[in-house]
């Protein structure tokens, strides 16, 4: 099979196209032959050496596919062969051939395409495992989503939305804030032109937000803590302005705030199953009356895979870019 090797850290010049065999399918693993992968933030971090796959992790980059099951392992039901099926994985998805634990594969939502499904998996599992089942987002409260255009924001504001919530987020100009807009939040904050913090509390009459899911850390952290309203909740889920901040503990205990955060990677394929249960009972049918839809930015064949990862470096994607095969 072919398949997308990091030949050493660096920039995306270092993905090279290569060959190898099909990796074996082990007990209660499925052998999926991939149509297409989405591409991730992570999968960027990888290539430059600062995030490395788990132990026992296929090498080589992808977290998330779809296609059509080749092969079920051992003690592996509920799935035939020939079936249209996406997967989060914790490594290993820019190949023709992956094998993942039974509990992470889903049928791909009716409607859907193989592409579009591919674009699914990671963002879908992030989100509701750190808004829904972490963060406790009810119906009525305010959530505040930093970096609304990219694949995790345009997830993360269909959904709130969906389970009606009212939906703030920041954007880097304005075409993603109309595309934001367009999705569902209630107010896009372009931060290159206006002060999130004090947009926010203009247009909440300083009732500020119950939940933020915060990417960004550094600055955003002092300013997410006084947007807060009482017994608020802070999810951070990467820092892309480093893990590092001081923050205002007076106003996290005057507030009875919650600080917390996540890492979906290295999580075991039981509690991403149970994650995996609870999408395919409460999203996926919102998939199926078009209520949500997968956000796709641009489609790269894999041989292209270096300009897919500079589209995604590039901060101008507006939604999920992916790569087929």
């Amino acid at each position: 099979m072919r398949y997308i090797d990091i030949t050493k850290n660096g920039g995306s010049e270092v993905l090279e196209l290569k060959e190898m065999s099909v990796p074996s399918m082990q007990k209660g693993q499925i052998l999926i032959k991939v149509g297409a992968a989405g591409v991730n933030r992570p999968d960027i971090l990888q290539r430059m050496g600062l995030y490395p796959p788990p132990r026992g992790v296929a090498s080589y980059p992808g977290l998330e596919v779809a296609g059509i099951i080749e092969g079920i392992g051992e003690g592996v039901s509920g799935f035939e062969e020939g079936q249209e099926v996406c997967a989060l994985l914790a490594g290993g998805g820019y190949a023709e051939y992956c094998v993942v634990p039974a509990q992470q594969v889903l049928p791909i939502p009716k409607g859907l395409s193989i592409i579009e499904a591919a674009s699914i998996p990671e963002t879908f599992f992030t989100v509701w495992s750190n808004l829904f089942d972490i963060g406790k987002l009810k119906k009525g409260e305010r959530v505040l989503i930093h970096g609304g255009s990219s694949g995790i924001g345009t997830t993360a504001i269909q959904l709130s939305k969906a389970f009606g919530s009212e939906v703030y987020v920041t954007v880097g100009n304005e075409e993603k804030r109309d595309a934001c807009i367009c999705l569902g939040a209630r107010e896009a904050i372009n931060y290159n032109k206006e002060d999130f913090y004090e947009s926010i509390n203009i247009y909440t009459n300083n009732k500020g937000v119950n939940l933020i899911l915060d990417m960004v850390s550094g600055d955003y952290v002092n300013k997410n803590i006084k947007l807060l309203s009482e017994k608020g909740r802070l999810i951070f889920i990467a820092f892309l302005k480093g893990p590092k901040a001081e923050a205002n503990f007076g106003l996290v205990m005057q507030k009875k705030l919650l600080i917390t955060g996540s890492t979906l990677r290295p999580q075991s394929k039981n509690f991403k199953g149970k994650i995996a249960q609870k999408l395919y009972k409460n999203v996926w049918p919102l998939f199926e009356e078009k209520k949500i839809k997968p956000i796709i930015d641009s489609v790269y064949s894999i041989d292209k895979v270096a300009e897919a990862h500079d589209r995604m470096e590039s901060n101008k994607h507006i939604g999920k870019i992916v790569l087929t095969f």
